[in-house]
């Protein structure tokens, strides 16, 4: 969203050098700046598929992102959900498939079976005219389908990372004729813990060039550094508000009954799942209390008050900067002075008394060229003030719907689907030997209440253990595409990554 450091003047950017970490800028317009693309300009074929969706004009992301696919330049777009930027990559790439060549030509990664199931919808709805073949890859369900798509020859693969990678390690799908990648929801694909898969599928990427493209709601600098391990030289474009410019923070609030804020917060972290996040509260005793309600949810959270002696402060802040603290608790006049270059969230417990703080503690993130997220928590009364800090800087505060339980319980058992299929995936011939003892017992487990217990409490300590310490990309240069490595490198590569996973698994 729009805020008072916003340079309207700048659109897309593509000063040659890949943005490889939090310090990329993208701001600066290109001297080939592309002109907007209609729904006349395209293919009779694809205005066909487009009349079929209901479609009688391009949306501002098609428009402006379509031409930059046609030219198969590396693209990083910022756009929301529901934006359209679903046809703004479908379009292009239902073009540039070639349908008479019987190989995969193109692949979608997506965070969720949903999506998976959405885009590929979309996909045949847009391109019946066109003759190219999609199938949509996801777990949770038999590989039967999957496997006949395949052997028909799909140009288009939707699918998320672990499914994906499952078909590669199996041999049924191969990327050896690779043209595009295209990341979707790319910041949220990091959230669900699905980095390793990501970076194990770049291993069967083919050698030659592959023109990639990164969509995203926001541009944190983890989502930076994974663009410039899987990117060359990528333009930038924002189109994540009605003004096309470059932005750093989104401003958004949530409705929260004022006797559950609590529990209000840790759904919307469950939900929002930041990679690292400064919480403001507006006393030292609120600070307290929601420091002790994240830390009983198994939260790595701490807490940052003027009461803590120098040393105390010092040891939080080096968790912080080292990268071994996601959530600090802080108030106002605690956090004064403190830069974390890396943080993706700023949360605000609640709304503060002074206005002008509400743009401090939102300046905490986005910087560097990157881009962050600002979430507000208010109750009734709450909003009212929030919305008199809008009117008073200029901020356009995007609502969000406050998630549910059955919300959480969703995105909570994708994620640990997620992580089991790749620790199973990780299992050599003996740990997998070794686990067959157990099949008897897993599958008597359910059968009554003490036993759903049992699980549960099995799958919450995995839980809590293991996606409450994300993997996030490390900087580009630590980890080199190998797609620019040998064909023996790249076995190497995946090897040495592979024992660096079982490693860290084994530690934990």
């Amino acid at each position: 969203m729009d805020s008072p450091e916003t340079n309207p003047t700048n659109e897309i950017s593509g000063n040659g050098k890949a943005p490889d970490s939090a310090q990329a800028s993208p701001g600066t317009a290109p001297q080939d700046k592309l002109p907007e693309a209609t729904l006349a300009d395209l293919p009779e074929k694809l205005r066909k598929g487009a009349t079929a969706a209901g479609w009688t004009e391009l949306m501002p992301v098609q428009a402006k992102a379509i031409p930059y696919l046609f030219s198969q330049r590396d693209m990083m777009i910022q756009s929301r959900t529901g934006s359209g930027k679903t046809g703004a990559y479908l379009l292009p790439l239902l073009e540039m498939i070639n349908p008479l060549e019987q190989s995969t030509q193109a692949l979608i990664l997506v965070p969720t079976r949903e999506l998976a199931r959405q885009v590929a919808t979309e996909a045949e709805i847009l391109g019946r005219a066109t003759g190219v073949r999609c199938v949509a890859v996801y777990g949770g369900v038999g590989y039967r389908e999957q496997l006949d798509a395949f052997k028909a020859g799909a140009h288009l693969v939707v699918g998320t990372p672990g499914r994906v990678l499952d078909h590669l390690l199996r041999r049924s799908l191969t990327l050896e004729k690779l043209k595009f990648l295209v990341f979707d929801e790319a910041d949220r694909m990091l959230s669900m813990g699905f980095y390793p898969d990501m970076r194990r599928v770049q291993a069967y990427l083919p050698e030659k060039k592959v023109s990639t493209y990164m969509f995203s709601a926001t541009f944190p600098p983890a989502v930076i550094r994974l663009s410039g391990q899987f990117m060359d030289h990528p333009g930038f474009m924002n189109l994540s508000s009605d003004h096309v410019y470059v932005t750093e923070t989104e401003h958004v609030y949530y409705t929260v009954p004022g006797m559950d804020k609590d529990r209000s917060l840790v759904r919307i972290i469950e939900v929002e799942n930041p990679l690292s996040a400064l919480i403001f509260c507006n006393t030292k005793v609120r600070v307290n209390y929601v420091t002790v309600v994240l830390q009983r949810f198994g939260y790595d959270a701490d807490d940052l008050t003027s009461d803590l002696s120098q040393t105390a402060r010092e040891k939080v802040m080096k968790r912080v900067r080292q990268g071994k603290l996601r959530f600090l608790v802080a108030t106002d006049v605690a956090a004064r002075g403190i830069d974390l270059p890396e943080l993706s969230h700023v949360i605000q417990y609640e709304p503060p008394e002074d206005h002008e703080a509400y743009i401090h503690r939102a300046g905490r993130t986005g910087r560097a060229g990157a881009s962050g997220t600002a979430i507000t928590l208010v109750n009734a009364l709450e909003r009212t003030d929030l919305m008199r800090i809008g009117r008073q800087f200029n901020i356009n505060f995007q609502e969000r719907t406050l998630p549910t339980d059955e919300d959480v319980e969703q995105i909570v058992s994708e994620r640990i689907i997620t992580l089991l299929e790749a620790r199973l995936r990780g299992r050599d011939r003996l740990q997998a030997e070794r686990m067959q003892r157990f099949l008897p017992l897993a599958r008597s487990l359910g059968e009554d209440e003490e036993s759903n217990n049992l699980m549960a409490m099995l799958l919450d300590d995995f839980y809590q253990n293991t996606f409450h310490e994300p993997v996030v990309p490390p900087e580009a240069e630590e980890a080199p595409s190998p797609r620019k490595a040998s064909s023996s490198s790249r076995k190497s590569s995946r090897r040495q990554r592979g024992s660096r996973q079982h490693s860290k698994r084994s530690s934990r």
